[in-house]
C-alpha cells in the first residue's frame, strides 16, 4: 500500500487499514484483501480495490462484504483526524448498481461534518473504469470520551 501521508495521524491510520486488510483470519481481513491506498490526508481516504471471490451465485459483489469495506474505509478516514474513536454508531448504504468479480473499484471517504462527539463521513464506491457510482455510504462515528 502506498499513498501520501504528510503527518503521523494519516500514517497511523494508513497502517491501521493495512493491518486490518492483512488479518486474513477475520471477516474484515477477508473482505479487504488486496485494498490499496491511492491517496490519504487528514479526513480523506481514497483506495482501490479489486472485487475478489466474495460474490453471490450471480457473480455480483456480496453486499455484506461491500458494507464491511465501506465501514472500514469510513472509520479509517475519521481515525486520520481523530485517533480516539469509540466506533460507528450509524451506517446507511444505498446500493445503486452491482459489481462483478475482478472489477476494480475506487472507494473514497471524506469527513463532511460533525456535531458534539459525532463525526459524519460520506463513502462513495465507484467503478474505476468509468466512474459509475455503485454505492453511497453515510456514516456517523463517535469519538471516545476523555479519561
Amino acid at each position: 500500500m502506498g499513498g501520501e501521508t504528510g503527518d503521523g495521524g494519516v500514517a497511523e491510520s494508513n497502517q491501521l487499514l493495512e493491518d486490518r486488510a492483512n488479518s486474513y483470519q477475520t471477516l474484515e481481513g477477508l473482505t479487504m484483501k488486496g485494498i490499496r491506498i491511492a491517496e490519504s490526508r487528514k479526513g480523506f481516504l481514497r483506495c482501490h480495490f479489486v472485487v475478489s471471490n466474495l460474490i453471490t451465485v450471480n457473480g455480483n459483489w456480496e453486499i455484506g462484504a461491500m458494507a464491511t469495506l465501506i465501514d472500514a474505509v469510513g472509520v479509517t478516514a475519521v481515525y486520520s483526524l481523530i485517533r480516539h474513536l469509540k466506533g460507528s454508531v450509524e451506517l446507511s448504504i444505498s446500493v445503486l448498481s452491482t459489481a462483478k468479480a475482478q472489477e476494480e473499484m475506487e472507494i473514497e471517504a471524506k469527513i463532511v461534518g460533525g456535531r458534539g462527539r459525532l463525526v459524519s463521513v460520506v463513502i462513495e464506491v465507484r467503478r474505476r473504469s468509468n466512474g459509475e457510482l455503485i454505492a453511497l455510504g453515510k456514516q456517523w462515528v463517535a469519538k471516545a470520551s476523555k479519561l
